[in-house]
């Protein structure tokens, strides 16, 4: 973890004075927990949850948000400011600042989309098959959530067949049964989108 936490910390800014750094997946992947790990490791970064973008009527439509709360200020060297969305209350809580700091870490699923990767630093994939992360997901939200889960597969699934992710991470993430294993990604080389447009099937792994 502090050998990947140095390589991150060592790449060009890339919005601003900031090196922004993906962490996408399917949901039940263990995105939030690797993320909360890894910024440990980077001495405290902070990480922007996308899940406080999103809303229940717009699973995947956050970029704008995204874009216009986080990602412009940033990259004027600005604090940003973004209002959480509350999912138990179904509105908009009072707006959190975000300042610039040497590495942020964008979390959720879609971390990775077109419209985001060339305002990355890096990439990270969990590398997690979708079906048992969603498993895992289920079992971690219980049965009152099941008919959120129903209509997340479908959203998530449309999603990632027209944008994915995976074939441009620059590293893959296995949890192991203690810590984890990074591996180099599909992608080209760190940095900001190189124009891959493979599926989100298997790929190569370096």
């Amino acid at each position: 973890m502090h050998d990947l936490a140095h390589r991150l910390s060592k790449l060009p800014p890339s919005c601003g004075p900031v090196r922004l750094v993906g962490v996408d997946g399917h949901a039940g992947s263990g995105k939030s927990t690797f993320a909360g790990q890894l910024a440990e490791a980077l001495g405290g970064a902070p990480v922007l949850h996308l899940d406080d973008l999103a809303t229940h009527d717009e699973l995947f439509g956050w970029t704008e948000r995204l874009l216009s709360q986080v990602i412009t200020p940033l990259g004027r060297g600005e604090t940003a400011h973004y209002a959480p969305y509350d999912w138990h209350a179904r509105h908009f809580a009072a707006p959190r600042a975000l300042p610039p700091a040497p590495v942020i870490l964008v979390e959720g699923v879609g971390a990775g989309r077109r419209a985001v990767r060339p305002f990355l630093a890096g990439l990270l994939w969990m590398e997690l098959p979708r079906e048992e992360s969603w498993a895992r997901g289920r079992l971690r939200d219980g049965t009152e959530q099941r008919d959120f889960w129903d209509g997340w597969v479908e959203a998530e699934h449309e999603h990632f067949a027209k944008d994915p992710s995976r074939p441009h991470a620059d590293f893959l993430v296995r949890q192991l049964r203690t810590g984890y294993e990074v591996l180099a990604g599909a992608s080209e080389a760190v940095g900001p989108d190189h124009g891959v447009t493979h599926g989100d099937g298997p790929p190569a792994v370096c």
